[in-house]
């Protein structure tokens, strides 16, 4: 009998598009996330993103729910700014969403920030950094 191996890491994460041109625009020119490939029909591309890929799936039909992307950034504030230069509309100004007072996820006493939007298909995405208590 073979020994379990739980998974290791995060492979690819399926976002579903109306638009795949619009989407490859938003995520590689937008976002600055590399093109993998693009393979239209069937109408599917692959983002690189650190690693993992983002599946941007045209093919999907009727109500399937997008994923909720949480990308990490440096510093939130200055990827904030950044991305509202290049016409991302956010939710709200990033915020605290949790202070890591056990240090269940890093060093104890870390915050961790996050600020909401939308792709260019409706799905929502957020920044999200780790910071430092003022």
């Amino acid at each position: 009998m073979a020994v379990y191996s739980p998974p290791s890491a995060l492979l690819q994460v399926a976002q579903r598009v109306d638009n795949l041109d619009r989407a490859i625009a938003f995520y590689s020119e937008t976002l600055g996330l590399p093109l993998m490939a693009k393979f239209d029909p069937p109408g599917l591309a692959f983002i690189n993103l650190s690693g993992v890929r983002v599946m941007l799936d045209a093919v999907a039909e009727g109500e399937v729910p997008g994923a909720i992307l949480y990308l990490r950034v440096d510093d939130i504030q200055d990827s904030y700014r950044n991305l509202r230069q290049r016409g991302v509309e956010f939710a709200g100004e990033p915020h605290m969403i949790n202070r890591d007072d056990a240090g269940l996820f890093g060093p104890k006493g870390m915050e961790e920030w996050m600020a909401f939007f939308k792709d260019s298909e409706g799905n929502t995405l957020a920044i999200a950094s780790r910071v430092s208590p003022a």
